[in-house]
């Protein structure tokens, strides 16, 4: 019995000097807060993933705790404040859920500004270094990414044309997004993600936009049968994202911590998040064929009719930033430049 007890403690010991998880004592416990489910791409690719890899290489001394499904109390839009406040550490969040703090993120939320979601993740982060650091301010931001391509999607009707979104009761994605769907005829809805299967289920709403690799995390292909994709070199729309993490912690950290934190962080993460968000969406698309989707795509002459029905949600946007001293021509033609550069 003793020579077991030994054996055992001699084997845990020398883990402890092998294993870097085991190697030292957390200094820091960040806690990360998420509004999805843990079977959602985002949690179990992108933050766990992070987490871990963020307290392999502080050997332990960073202890990384993820929360979905907003398990720390709130809701989805209270997510960016809750970094600001402490009550997280760090958070993932989409950017539009706060649209008066990252107005000039919103660029990338305006009608065709999207080509994947890799390239324009990395245009959005470039954009950023450049012309948001003082809506960025207030947060030590990780990355800003983006998801692919948007994508209509209709409980009992194929959308063909602009006349067939008419009337219906549609789920939009973000404030830049509503007005212009409500431009092609329809009674725009705003709800966070986690209140669409319901929104669906009770006849709240009848369409929604949203990239195909959301649908299976809310079991949302079982609500949707009609599936409408926007062809050409840019798709319909894009939510973008923001993954930050609360400045007053990281500032605490010595440098050698915050040098970890900083290699998990920036241009590369923001590409590699796109990255995964575009190798779900044949995967996703699968999954929404076998429950009996039904596809089609909008011709080009109708995809040209979106774009002109749309531009004046462009023409407020640029004029709007212009009023806030903002110079909205020119952030938009950059934000054009960098979509061009990385997609190349």
């Amino acid at each position: 019995m003793w020579r077991f007890a030994r054996i055992l403690l001699t084997t845990l010991f020398i883990t402890s000097l092998t294993n870097p998880l085991y190697a030292a004592e957390a200094e820091f416990v960040l806690k990360v807060h998420h509004m999805l489910p843990p079977p959602a791409m985002p949690h179990a690719k992108i933050l766990v993933p992070w987490a871990e890899k963020v307290m392999k290489e502080s050997n332990g001394r960073i202890k990384v705790d993820v929360y979905p499904s907003m398990q720390l109390g709130g809701k989805p839009p209270e997510l960016i404040n809750q970094a600001r406040s402490g009550l997280a550490d760090v958070i993932w969040t989409v950017g539009g859920y706060s649209p008066n703090l990252f107005t000039k993120a919103s660029a990338f939320e305006l009608p065709f500004m999207v080509t994947n979601a890799e390239a324009t993740s990395k245009a959005l982060w470039e954009y950023a270094q450049t012309n948001m650091q003082d809506e960025m301010a207030d947060y030590k931001v990780l990355a800003l990414h983006v998801h692919d391509r948007g994508v209509v999607h209709a409980v009992d009707k194929q959308v063909k044309s602009a006349s067939d979104i008419k009337g219906a009761k549609f789920r939009a994605p973000n404030k830049v997004m509503s007005k212009a769907f409500g431009l092609l005829g329809a009674n725009p809805v705003f709800m966070p993600v986690p209140a669409v299967a319901s929104g669906l289920s009770k006849g709240v709403i009848n369409m929604v936009a949203l990239p195909y690799e959301v649908l299976p995390s809310f079991k949302l292909q079982e609500l949707v049968k009609y599936h409408t994709e926007i062809p050409g070199d840019r798709g319909l729309y894009a939510n973008f994202f923001i993954f930050a993490m609360n400045k007053d912690v990281y500032n605490k950290m010595p440098a050698d911590l915050q040098k970890v934190i900083d290699n998990n962080s920036g241009l590369e993460l923001s590409g590699h998040i796109g990255s995964l968000f575009d190798a779900q969406e044949d995967k996703h698309k699968g999954v929404t064929a076998k429950a009996g989707g039904k596809f089609t795509e909008l011709s080009a002459s109708e995809v040209a009719n979106w774009k002109k029905a749309m531009q004046p949600i462009t023409d407020e946007w640029i004029a709007r930033m212009n009023k806030e001293g903002k110079n909205g021509k020119k952030l938009y033609a950059e934000a054009n430049r960098l979509l061009d550069k990385h997609s190349k």
